[in-house]
């Protein structure tokens, strides 16, 4: 079941001129940064969805987001429904609250998730941010996509999520992904720069890149 949601984000962005675009939304950037960038700020919120659908409360709450808000319809037009090009994108506000998700998300560790995230990838932080309030909405388009078309239950999501964890995990490498894992289950914020940096250019080869 979680390989349809790694084909899914796979598809949407590990297309280049998708990659272009976004670089140019977010005031623009080197597409390998954005690249980089996108793989961890991906990777980070599975991660914590996975952490808050680990309660039946958590995976309950999730499931009903997905199916209130979240239909995958935003993968028809990414970019327009972001950029409010999409003449529907009025009309989906709830769906296109990439600071809400974040909000319920990470709550008090987005400023510490963006720092670590712009360490990582090079990209700076109020392009990273601005980057991660964009592909907040995606990852939920991708993740209802994926419960609307297997007919997913709460706890099937939270399986989804794993399996698609462990599928990063091989592509962006254990350093990555194990750092990650520490960020999300960390009590505070706490500043994993050094880290971050050492492991640098390692989103660079991540699952998201298009195969030829």
């Amino acid at each position: 079941m979680s390989n349809e949601l790694v084909n899914i984000l796979q598809r949407q962005l590990g297309n280049d001129q998708f990659i272009q675009q976004l670089s140019q939304q977010i005031g623009g950037a080197e597409p390998e940064k954005t690249k980089a960038a996108a793989t961890g700020i991906v990777s980070t919120l599975m991660s914590a969805m996975a952490k808050n659908a680990a309660t039946p409360e958590g995976a309950n709450s999730l499931a009903n987001a997905l199916d209130r808000d979240h239909d995958g319809s935003i993968l028809d037009d990414a970019i327009g429904m972001l950029s409010g090009q999409n003449q529907q994108a009025s009309n989906a506000s709830r769906m296109l609250n990439g600071s809400g998700i974040l909000s319920h998300l990470l709550g008090g560790k987005q400023n510490g998730a963006i720092n670590m995230i712009s360490q990582m990838s090079g990209l700076d932080n109020q392009k990273t941010g601005n980057l991660m309030t964009m592909l907040a909405p995606i990852l939920m388009g991708a993740l209802g996509k994926t419960k609307r078309q297997q007919g997913l239950n709460a706890g099937d999501i939270f399986n989804v999520l794993n399996g698609s964890l462990r599928a990063q995990k091989q592509s962006t490498g254990n350093q990555t992904m194990d750092l990650i894992s520490r960020f999300i289950d960390q009590d505070g914020d706490g500043d994993i720069t050094d880290d971050a940096m050492r492991i640098g250019g390692s989103l660079l080869k991540s699952f998201f890149r298009r195969k030829r």
